[in-house]
């Protein structure tokens, strides 16, 4: 089942963001997950939406509204996608991106946008089969703020 995270999902989810941080080579701090998700929870600043089995969080996807001005409408940031690997290879990354797309749909928003490693095999299969296309045509350039 994939529905739509609440506070209450917050100690699960934080694990799961966690595990999700520590896939991207970075340290394990579930204080510091719980405080930026419950940020975004309470801010609504991100739509994050969580599949669960047997009331245990197995996985989840959290989008972030941004915009193109050349369209003059909204486009949702898919920015994290993940699925616990005891859990892989049942579906829920598919519902998760499904969901993704309906609340693209549902807010009139011109499309979702995700970025993934050249590396991340399964997530380069996922994407194109879930009816995503590749961006060949531009360059994506990233400016990192050396103070940070």
């Amino acid at each position: 089942m994939v529905r739509k995270a609440t506070i209450s999902d917050l100690s699960q989810l934080s694990e799961l963001f966690d595990q999700y941080r520590i896939f991207y080579h970075k340290s394990s701090d579930i204080p510091a997950a719980e405080n930026f998700l419950r940020d975004r929870i309470e801010n609504n600043d991100s739509e994050i939406f969580v599949a669960e089995r047997e009331d245990q969080l197995v996985g989840f996807v959290q989008l972030y509204p941004i915009f193109s001005s050349t369209r003059m409408k909204r486009y949702w940031l898919l920015n994290d996608l993940f699925v616990n690997e005891n859990y892989r290879g049942n579906g829920f990354s598919k519902e998760l991106l499904e969901v993704s797309k309906t609340l693209c749909k549902t807010s009139g928003a011109s499309g979702i946008l995700l970025e993934t490693g050249k590396s991340n095999d399964i997530g380069n299969k996922l994407y194109p089969a879930s009816g995503f296309e590749s961006y060949d045509s531009v360059n994506f350039y990233e400016w990192t703020n050396p103070e940070k």
